[in-house]
């Protein structure tokens, strides 16, 4: 794993914003990811966007395509809790783009599984992912892939933990209880089949499981370790995140 340490989450925002400017006009979709790590990340980018000239705007408009990693199982699309909501609000409308330019799994499906099905053959026609941008779970989840998890898993419908719904809570009124129990997930298959990879780690919470990550072995009980195992992964991470590497 290549590792750089930014001084701030602003710093190191600034440096996924680059990367993710960079890979959006290649060949094959972006993987993109939602929560509060993701914000500063999207208003960065969104920055870079509108200073470029006009003609370069729309060339890269026209090219843009990704998709993301997970939804909500029972959250419609139009409902403000929803990713969905979330990449409207922090990349969609700061950029221009046409909503259906942004893949998202259907977390109102009346058949979550089937969903996922479709929503995993879709990234398939589309030729895989190029650059995935992943956060790093307090339970080592990327994604919604929660432990254990095995680096076949795939696309899918599953339960979420008791930790991902109470760090997701603070979206549903601050109760972990109001946070959907399901959601649907790219798997470690769709993830590792990424040309490259972009883990994105800030805040002094984020510092027990990151030296996990870095300093262990690929485990289904750390499903993010799987990542030691691909061949080009970045992680971008801030001094709070990775304070025993200072100095």
């Amino acid at each position: 794993m290549e590792l750089s340490v930014e001084p701030d989450a602003a710093a190191t925002a600034a440096v996924v914003a680059d990367r993710l400017l960079e890979a959006c006009c290649q060949d094959r979709p972006l993987g993109l990811a939602t929560g509060r790590t993701m914000e500063p990340v999207y208003a960065a980018l969104a920055g870079r966007w509108s200073a470029l000239p006009a003609g370069e705007r729309c060339r890269l408009t026209g090219r843009w395509c990704s998709f993301n990693l997970d939804e909500y199982v029972g959250l419609a699309s139009g409902d403000p809790r929803s990713f969905h909501a979330f990449m409207a609000v922090h990349l969609v409308d700061p950029l221009g783009l046409n909503r259906q330019q942004v893949h998202l799994p259907d977390g109102g499906a009346t058949d979550p599984d089937a969903e996922a099905r479709r929503y995993r053959a879709e990234l398939q026609a589309a030729g895989g992912i190029g650059l995935q941008l992943l956060g790093l779970g307090l339970n080592g989840h990327v994604g919604f892939n929660e432990p254990p998890c095995g680096a076949d898993s795939r696309c899918r419908a599953l339960a979420l933990s008791a930790t991902t719904r109470a760090q997701n809570a603070a979206d549903f009124g601050g109760d972990p209880a109001a946070v959907p129990a399901r959601a649907i997930t790219l798997g470690l298959a769709e993830i590792l089949a990424a040309e490259r990879i972009l883990l994105v780690v800030t805040g002094q919470r984020k510092a027990p499981i990151l030296r996990r990550l870095l300093e262990g072995g690929p485990s289904s009980e750390l499903p993010a370790s799987w990542l030691r195992r691909h061949p080009a992964v970045s992680v971008i991470a801030d001094r709070a995140a990775a304070p025993w590497l200072q100095g």
